[in-house]
């Protein structure tokens, strides 16, 4: 599993189910603070994603095996060449574009690998799909309370505080959750 974005709180939130769920999770993150963060919350690995070459790293990593699950909260140009990362049937989760840009993708190569583009959003499963949203919400907090799966490192802040953390996000610096409190 192929995890970008993995030092954002809902990376990291995906490289622990999936580690959880048995999956060899490789991180992939921008500098060398996050790469270290991954490692300390789980990943098997960490690659750096901003690398020309990061595609033969990352093979080197897998001995040559293509990777199976992609979970993808950058978008931008990152995503097309990880969607190329995908063996057969692989599958591409898009769940957000930290990177502000909407990515397009060759529709030969999805053909070429029968791999799957899958959309995932939180609000459209629990609009559509309700009884869905219910037992995976479910699941996650009986993990939770059972001490299964820890959830992501949150940086909490002072409602007076919410442009740092802002600006955090925006300069793509923050590490985990960040959670502006009101009060």
């Amino acid at each position: 599993m192929l995890v970008l974005g993995a030092a954002g709180g809902t990376g990291t939130a995906a490289m622990k189910i999936g580690r959880m769920l048995g999956a060899h999770v490789i991180a992939a993150a921008a500098s060398t603070v996050k790469r270290k963060f991954v490692l300390a919350q789980g990943a098997h690995q960490a690659i750096d994603y901003t690398k020309d070459d990061w595609r033969r790293t990352l093979s080197s990593m897998t001995d040559g095996a293509p990777i199976d699950v992609v979970f993808d909260t950058v978008g931008g140009d990152i995503s097309p060449i990880a969607f190329r990362t995908l063996g057969w049937r692989g599958r591409h989760l898009v769940v957000g574009f930290a990177a502000g840009k909407i990515p397009a993708l060759p529709m030969n190569v999805a053909l070429l690998k029968g791999a799957s583009l899958v959309g995932l959003d939180s609000a459209q499963i629990s609009r559509r799909e309700p009884e869905t949203y219910d037992r995976l919400t479910k699941e996650v907090v009986a993990w939770l309370d059972a001490g299964t799966l820890e959830p992501p490192p949150t940086m909490a802040l002072a409602f007076e505080e919410f442009q740092d953390g802002f600006e955090a996000i925006s300069a793509r610096k923050a590490l985990g959750k960040i959670v502006v409190e009101m009060r």
